[in-house]
């Protein structure tokens, strides 16, 4: 009995032991989302592109890469992004790093001068219910929007997001609104809705395991009175 009771005690030590260290492994994973426009918070900021995205990740703390590259239309800004984040029992805590760079312009890398840099740095917060997200961003150095009286905005975001299953596709709601004045999201004016989005998603098989997702969102942002159709696909091993 004892023997019986050495070895189970023993299994559940070990099981505890694979399970913490499969925990502690880092993980890893890579994407490309290819959409045919490219619309943020509500604003239009390109034609058709392709999106990719790697992310190294380790016990709730995780780092980004994520890109956006034209194909349309030359004259699109290119987008390198680079997030920092942790996140802990439904809690993320983060910053962003946003690269833009024009076609035909002189855009370096490393000028991050204020009036000189193409970066916007981004901290943001949230919390995650499972039912609901709740998250706020706010730019906080770097090409900021400004306010009424031409100041550096600290341009915020504040989105509430849901998701839910409907007729075999995975769907996500979501409200965007801008609590104060600034022209880094298309000239608000003052506390503005600025995006209300509804996107569908169904994983279209292509070979056996082999499954693509593909989704349809439906944008409107309120506060320019504009409204977007987006298709997309997003590939990943």
């Amino acid at each position: 009995m004892k023997t019986i009771k050495f070895i189970a005690l023993a299994a559940t030590a070990l099981a505890g032991f694979t399970t913490a260290s499969a925990e502690d492994k880092i993980e890893g994973s890579v994407s490309a989302d290819v959409v045919s426009r490219y619309i943020w918070r509500g604003q239009a900021l390109g034609d058709a592109a392709i999106q990719p995205s790697a992310e190294l990740s380790y016990k709730g703390l995780s780092l980004s890469a994520w890109g956006n590259f034209g194909f349309i239309d030359k004259y699109d800004d290119k987008e390198f992004d680079l997030t920092l984040s942790y996140t802990a029992k439904g809690f993320t805590v983060g910053i962003t790093d946003y690269y833009f760079s024009s076609y035909g312009a002189d855009n370096k890398y490393f000028e991050y001068r204020s009036h000189d840099t193409q970066h916007v740095w981004e901290a943001f917060v949230g919390y995650d219910f499972d039912f609901a997200a709740i998250n706020w961003y706010t730019n906080i150095a770097g090409a900021d929007g400004i306010n009424k009286s031409g100041k550096r905005a600290y341009s915020s975001y504040l989105e509430l997001s849901a998701p839910f299953k409907l007729a075999t596709c995975d769907w996500s709601a979501a409200v965007g609104i801008v609590p104060y004045a600034t022209s880094f999201y298309g000239d608000a004016n003052g506390f503005a809705v600025t995006n209300v989005s509804l996107r569908a998603t169904k994983d279209i098989k292509i070979y056996k395991n082999f499954c693509i997702p593909v989704f349809v969102e439906g944008i409107c942002n309120p506060s320019t009175k504009k409204g977007y159709l987006v298709a997309g696909f997003t590939i990943k091993p």
